[in-house]
């Protein structure tokens, strides 16, 4: 099997649909592995044995899930075999709740914060739930003070949304800008134009060892963090599945799950018993 052929066909087709380079990247890099452990001499010879085996010695849930849309599309858009799928369902996702940080434990990583540029990047996390991609690929230009909004362009799924300006973000964002002269992009990285996600990892780990947080503690955790506290400040839900970027506001009640505000202010049937 020619896989770089067929590879690079999926590639131009995802490319002329307008699909996000991030999802593309994901489903080639599912499909190079797939077609490399199949014996069939082209992709429209493989069974739907074949790709129910394959998928079933991913034990991870989501990454069994992740390798099955990225077959599925294949067959769908370049081969017109969708009906190969319809016997193989997607596994069932993993109900996992993130366990977020209080705002006091949000407080010692800001408190224990000395580099201005890190604090930056702590701000624009928490402040209004912005994914790692989207903080590394804000602009100055994006940034509304006139409207004391942001603008997040081409965000997950290619879509645009706004989200809030806090006002104690521009005076930091000033002394930022006076110490570091970014250009175009709010945070540069050394050499390139724009700071790398994994950057952006190190310096949310080192603040939190710096704090003495014994959670674990990511990027993507600060916008669970943000929301959820949006949540017990009593923000109506729908105006943070606008904020977050959801299409579908079931994606967003997940921080009511994980609120701990909430959840302590059930009152317990055994709050009426005597013990």
């Amino acid at each position: 099997m020619n896989i770089s052929v067929h590879i690079e066909n999926f590639k131009q087709e995802m490319k002329r649909r307008n699909y996000a380079q991030n999802s593309i990247d994901n489903y080639v890099s599912c499909l190079n592995v797939f077609f490399s452990q199949s014996n069939s001499d082209h992709p429209k010879n493989i069974h739907e044995k074949e790709i129910r085996d394959f998928l079933c010695k991913k034990y991870i849930v989501n990454t069994q899930r992740n390798y099955h849309s990225a077959i599925k599309k294949y067959f769908d858009v370049i081969l017109g075999q969708k009906e190969k799928f319809k016997y193989i369902p997607y596994a069932r996702k993993e109900q996992k709740l993130p366990i977020v940080l209080s705002v006091e434990e949000v407080q010692k990583m800001f408190s224990v914060c000395e580099n201005t540029k890190h604090k930056v990047i702590l701000a624009l996390l928490y402040s209004c739930g912005l994914r790692v991609s989207e903080l590394i690929n804000l602009k100055w230009e994006n940034i509304d003070r006139s409207r004391m909004v942001i603008n997040i362009i081409q965000a997950k799924g290619k879509k645009d949304r706004q989200v809030m300006l806090t006002p104690s973000l521009i005076p930091l964002l000033e002394k930022y800008y006076k110490e570091y002269r970014s250009r175009e992009y709010v945070l540069n990285g050394q050499t390139e134009l724009k700071y790398t996600e994994r950057s952006v990892g190190q310096v949310i780990k080192q603040l939190a060892a710096k704090a003495g947080l014994n959670k674990r503690v990511y990027t993507h955790l600060l916008r669970h963090c943000s929301f959820t506290h949006m949540v017990e400040q009593g923000t109506d839900i729908n105006l943070i599945q606008r904020l977050a970027g959801h299409s579908n506001v079931k994606t967003t009640s997940i921080y009511t799950h994980i609120s701990h505000n909430l959840i302590s202010k059930i009152q317990s049937p055994l709050s009426n018993i005597i013990i």
